[in-house]
């Protein structure tokens, strides 16, 4: 039988059953406070109520895990491609060095660069979803994550980015090797081996592609930060890789995870102006991004629990957003929710820089799969991924409705 303390709980939900269905674990944890010491795990402590999570992320003297937190503990980091790769990045940087990666992108993945997207989003959008009908046309099921869940968000930051739609397939294959490595529980020596050629495969395509774009920049985010020379080219291929990676992985399983959601919820169809409203509440519910990590940098203590300088801890964003002290029945589907602010995209110096973007599209593109298929209904038992991290649907069949 399940143990009831915070260590057995957080150990729970490295198993398959916790990573399919995490809420349980979730409210018994609210149950016994807002942060809990673990042992047995790498992790000295988890965190997750809103209040905490969202002071942690934004808290200077917790961090990301950089390159001098890796090297005590693996010192042979820069063998491993997809570390060097990771090291290189805004997402695995600190203080300065971070700010000074953020604040390039920043400069040119701006808000008016992503609303000059949404043309481009409607279009790729109505092309999916023709491709869909014709998949379906004879009452057959189509994949919904494969089909259009994954190919929308990875063709819109590729035509944002300047890569070629016909690179974007082989992305995903690489790019979901990379978060098995990542992942709360998953870091076997196969798992790291084949992130490890993963990412530098990734890298090696992007630094071509840096390269041509020094020589002939186009109207795209590449060129654009090619033009800027404040970044090495192994900087600027780890953030791109980054920035792919979270401009479409979170977003592809907020499309999955969406859709079951407003299927079963029709006044929708006729609501199409309330689907931002909706699309928090579905961030805020079933969020895809579900755990983030931060390293103590000095010995303190976290609401009572003591950490030592380089300790980890575990931030648990979809227990926060479950978190009955911040959201009134909070295992309820609510859209009409007051001060409905889910902490998915994290906080802070380390707010997610595809969050825009991602919202946007689900804004946009959730109500013309409504309007597209009338008669849009889920069709065999949809399997979900492994993963905690990202949570999300490997499959999702429909039936779109002849």
């Amino acid at each position: 039988m399940l143990g009831t303390t915070g260590d057995d709980l957080v150990k729970a939900l490295a198993t398959s059953g916790g990573n399919l269905d995490p809420y349980p674990l979730y409210a018994q944890l609210h149950r016994l406070g807002e942060v809990t010491a673990l042992t047995g795990l790498p992790y000295a402590a988890a965190v997750y109520s809103y209040r905490a999570v969202d002071e942690i992320m934004r808290d200077s003297s917790f961090e990301v895990h950089d390159a001098l937190r890796l090297e005590p503990v693996t010192p042979d980091w820069r063998d491993h491609p997809v570390l060097v790769t990771l090291m290189n990045s805004m997402m695995f940087s600190n203080g300065d060095r971070h700010a000074r990666m953020r604040g390039l992108f920043r400069k040119v993945f701006t808000p008016r660069r992503v609303q000059a997207m949404e043309p481009e989003i409607v279009k790729i959008t109505a092309e999916l979803l023709d491709r869909v009908a014709g998949l379906g046309a004879d009452g057959s099921e189509v994949d919904y994550m494969a089909e259009f869940a994954y190919l929308l968000p990875a063709r819109v930051v590729g035509r944002l980015l300047g890569l070629p739609d016909e690179d974007i397939s082989w992305f995903r294959s690489q790019v979901d090797l990379i978060n098995d490595w990542l992942d709360f529980r998953r870091k076997g020596s196969d798992v790291l081996a084949a992130a490890d050629q993963a990412a530098a495969e990734i890298t090696e395509y992007y630094l071509e592609l840096i390269t041509q774009r020094r020589k002939d920049p186009r109207a795209d985010l590449i060129s654009d930060l090619t033009q800027a020379n404040d970044l090495s080219d192994l900087e600027l291929a780890g953030n791109l890789l980054v920035l792919f990676n979270a401009s479409f992985s979170t977003t592809i399983h907020l499309f999955g995870n969406a859709l079951p959601l407003l299927l079963a919820r029709p006044e929708i169809r006729s609501t199409p102006e309330l689907m931002p409203a909706y699309v928090e509440e579905v961030l805020r519910y079933d969020t895809p991004a579900h755990v983030f990590i931060r390293v103590a940098s000095t010995d303190t203590e976290l609401l009572g629990v003591p950490l030592k300088e380089g300790q980890l801890v575990a931030v648990l964003t979809g227990a926060a957003n479950r978190d009955p002290k911040r959201f009134a029945e909070p295992d309820r589907f609510d859209p009409a929710r007051v001060d409905n602010q889910p902490i998915s995209f994290g906080a802070g110096a380390h707010f997610c820089l595809g969050a825009a973007l991602a919202r946007t599209e689900a804004q946009l593109a959730l109500p013309m799969v409504l309007e597209h298929f009338p008669e849009l209904a889920l069709g065999s038992e949809p399997v979900r991924t492994d993963q905690l991290i990202l949570r999300g649907y490997k499959s999702l069949p429909i039936v779109v409705g002849r």
